[in-house]
């Protein structure tokens, strides 16, 4: 069960979202992503009272992490999908050319350091559209292969899993209870090995279903640099998701 609530602090007011974590014994954790949202995972039936208290103990961090989270966001124009604009592709950076070529119905494709859209009324809405397929059809080919590639490497993974995309505020990435792994496919534009370690990550909840020791050891295991790249991606993530 999923419940929702607010830090007060000062003058401040810090909506957050709390999960009940069924793995999860005795340990609140607390954790801002990198889009600025609070979100507390609890064991199962804490109680409002001991929530409250944990969160109001970590209240200066989890503000300086919200307003940080909140700056690094204020910068972020949004796209104009016009020829010179830089855009990213597995952590590379190519430049946009927008072409009007009459009687094309809309077509995407790399050329050298460009990427190219071409189509016959290139306006920004169809211009947005046409970039926001192609990333989908990348991003369901590469994070798909990747996830197989992964998996082979892994013993407690007798099968690459499902993969499906799913466009998320919060996360890059999530492991449902089934064994199905959910990737963000903004995440084809992140360097591959921030991509590597989100899907390890999820990968690694298919022993582990919570964030404890033994998840962390096994992450690490596999993925040594894990939280060199995780820093990155957060550094980054109003570059990738930005539209």
């Amino acid at each position: 069960m999923n419940r929702t609530g607010v830090l007060v602090y000062g003058d401040e007011r810090i909506p957050y979202q709390v999960n009940e974590v069924s793995t999860r014994t005795n340990r609140i954790a607390i954790h801002v992503d990198p889009d600025g949202s609070v979100i507390v995972d609890t064991p199962p039936n804490q109680s409002e009272p001991l929530i409250a208290q944990a969160i109001q103990r970590r209240a200066r961090w989890i503000l300086d992490h919200v307003r940080e989270a909140q700056e690094r966001f204020r910068h972020v124009m949004p796209r104009e999908y016009v020829s010179g604009e830089q855009v990213i592709y597995l952590g590379r950076r190519y430049v946009l050319k927008v072409i009007q070529d009459d009687g094309n119905v809309g077509t995407v494709r790399m050329k050298g350091n460009r990427l190219e859209v071409r189509h016959a009324n290139p306006i920004r809405a169809k211009v947005k559209v046409l970039m926001r397929l192609w990333y989908r059809k990348r991003a369901q080919d590469y994070l798909s292969n990747r996830v197989g590639v992964l998996s082979a490497t892994l013993p407690w993974v007798a099968a690459p899993p499902p993969v499906r995309l799913l466009e998320m505020t919060r996360q890059w990435g999530s492991c449902t209870p089934e064994g199905e792994i959910i990737l963000n496919p903004h995440l084809v534009k992140a360097p591959r090995d921030g991509i590597d370690y989100v899907l390890l990550h999820e990968l690694a909840h298919l022993r582990h279903h919570d964030h404890g020791s033994a998840f962390r050891k096994l992450l690490t295991q596999h993925c040594p640099n894990w939280e060199a790249s995780k820093r990155q991606l957060d550094a980054m993530v109003e570059q990738l998701v930005a539209e």
